[in-house]
């Protein structure tokens, strides 16, 4: 019997923090924001309270679809920070009126017929890591609801070692996806926040990015041909290593959501396992300073496996370091070669940019301060449900922004986030921030939230607070989202970053595919229902 999933918040039931960590968390968080005294309970089985299912399974899907309570109230929602509070608050606005599992594609083809023939939509959900609304039903769309849970589709079907690819079903989950190419020498290496529950589909499908945080960094890079099925058909791009014929198929796919298909295995490059490593955390006085020599490591050639600035707030919360500087995590490493070279010259671009490394930086294996971080990254869902509980709001904003731009754009993101806290009386708060890829070009900006939440109305609070940075990441000219996706909440920023005829070409795209708009309707392109 398999782990069991929490079904109100992340990870697994049993896997989250003991007492004494969440004891040492709040202890750790309260000198700096506002903590509730006491926690709120987190919802039981038997408190669930959802609407009957108004759809009846057909007899042939009968044995991989769910109708019961607990499995419906876990395909409500998401993850995100305004899933959690609804989930505690023991609401379940929208549940899903079945939860199928299809084992294989015959089975997502079924599923799609049906709901064509009962006029019901249907939400893919992956792994249900989503922490924009991206899994959850419309709330002004009233068709029964279908949540198409892939993760029994969860195999890698065929290895090519010669091309260095493998063939994966689309509902593995990251830790499986690993373990099956273990023994072929080879892995993906693609690690994002949440690669513990989320899928190789919705990765895909939300065009995530992983942790390795420079040179093949997004989903995009290994993608080497998709097959997916439709509510029209069932769609495949040929397996190629490049192709100049016409614009990319895949492409399409990359960034759908779930609006044109369900994704059911895909090709995708794999690499030898990293046989030589050396990682370090190099000192700051200014996180300016340290944008410039995670710029110049971006501009050097020499692809960093790792290349992560957090301010000293940021630093000092996820036990990096003690909050007295700021710090550029750096890591170098290669499945081919020792990595001395790439050692001495990042060292020198560190250092001719102002920063400090230890003797041991960039020597050996690990480095302590990263690994600290490495961990408290990887924690950090769990932990964030915890000080939810405690009453905080606990939000992140992510986006990316050109170099020329990115000094005052962190200004204005943070000037932004703090008039906001303090408008809707969420102040004191700390808010951090960090550089979570750099690219030749430009990097991710991320910035952390915690703050008071209001008891009755912490949901009001977060929307207000959402709505402005969303506006002053816009405005500065920056991406509505980095890797989290669009979903439902970010919608609206959205629609104003991508140009308007290609918000015409999408909808013509989910016509020919989805007639019906039977797929995730609202997400992406407005649903353009033709029945019959």
């Amino acid at each position: 019997m398999g782990a069991t999933r929490c079904f109100w918040g992340w990870g697994y039931e049993g896997a989250g923090l003991s007492a004494e960590e969440e004891r040492a968390l709040v202890e750790r968080v309260r000198p700096l924001v506002r903590v509730a005294p006491e926690p709120i309970a987190a919802p039981t089985p038997e408190e669930i309270r959802v609407a009957p299912s108004r759809l009846r399974v057909p007899e042939g899907l009968a044995s991989w679809c769910r109708v019961d309570d607990l499995d419906r109230a876990g395909h409500t929602y998401g993850k995100s920070f305004r899933d959690v509070v609804r989930a505690l608050e023991r609401r379940w606005d929208r549940p899903p009126d079945v939860v199928a599992r299809p084992p294989d594609e015959m089975g997502v083809v079924a599923v799609l017929e049906w709901a064509a023939r009962v006029d019901a939509m249907v939400i893919p959900y992956g792994g249900g890591s989503s922490v924009v609304g991206g899994v959850e039903a419309p709330p002004s769309d009233e068709r029964p609801v279908i949540s198409l849970d892939t993760t029994a589709m969860d195999q890698v079907l065929e290895v090519d070692r010669v091309s260095r690819s493998a063939r994966i079903q689309g509902g593995v989950l990251g830790p499986s996806l690993e373990a099956q190419l273990r023994p072929h020498g080879l892995t993906l290496r693609h690690y994002p926040q949440s690669f513990e529950l989320s899928t190789l589909g919705g990765w895909i499908a939300t065009r995530s990015a992983g942790h390795y945080a420079t040179l093949h960094t997004r989903i995009d890079d290994f993608v080497e041909s998709i097959r997916a099925v439709t509510p029209a058909g069932v769609w495949e791009s040929r397996r190629l290593p490049s192709s100049g014929a016409g614009p990319s198929a895949d492409r399409l796919w990359l960034g759908s959501e779930g609006v044109l298909g369900v994704i059911t295995s895909a090709w995708l490059r794999v690499q030898a396992h990293p046989r030589y490593r050396a990682s370090a955390v190099a000192r700051f006085a200014t996180f300016a300073a340290g944008t410039h020599a995670a710029r110049a490591l971006a501009q050097s050639g020499l692809w960093p496996a790792g290349c992560r600035l957090l301010d000293a707030g940021e630093a000092a919360l996820s036990g990096a370091g003690v909050g007295d500087a700021h710090l550029l995590l750096v890591g170098v490493e290669s499945s081919d070669h020792p990595v001395e070279h790439e050692v001495a010259r990042a060292r020198e671009i560190v250092r001719d940019h102002g920063g400090e490394i230890s003797d041991g930086g960039l020597a050996g294996s690990s480095d302590e301060g990263t690994a600290r971080w490495r961990s408290s990254f990887l924690r950090a869902p769990y932990q964030r449900d915890v000080l939810v509980r405690h009453g905080l709001i606990v939000e992140t904003f992510e986006t990316a922004v050109t170099w020329d731009r990115l000094d005052a754009f962190v200004d204005a993101v943070l000037g932004a986030t703090a008039r906001a806290l303090r408008e809707v009386d969420a102040w004191p708060a700390l808010v951090t921030h960090r550089l979570t890829h750099v690219y030749p070009d430009g990097a991710a900006l991320y910035v952390t939230v915690l703050a008071p939440g209001h008891a009755t109305d912490r949901l009001a609070q977060w929307d207000e607070v959402k709505g402005a940075v969303m506006a002053a990441i816009v405005g500065g000219g920056g991406t509505i989202t980095h890797h989290h996706g669009v979903g439902r909440d970010h919608r609206a920023g959205y629609d104003d970053e991508r140009p308007d005829l290609f918000a015409a070409q999408l909808a013509a795209v989910k016509r020919a595919v989805d007639p019906g708009a039977i797929l995730n309707p609202g997400i992406l392109v407005d649903p353009d229902i033709r029945r019959g």
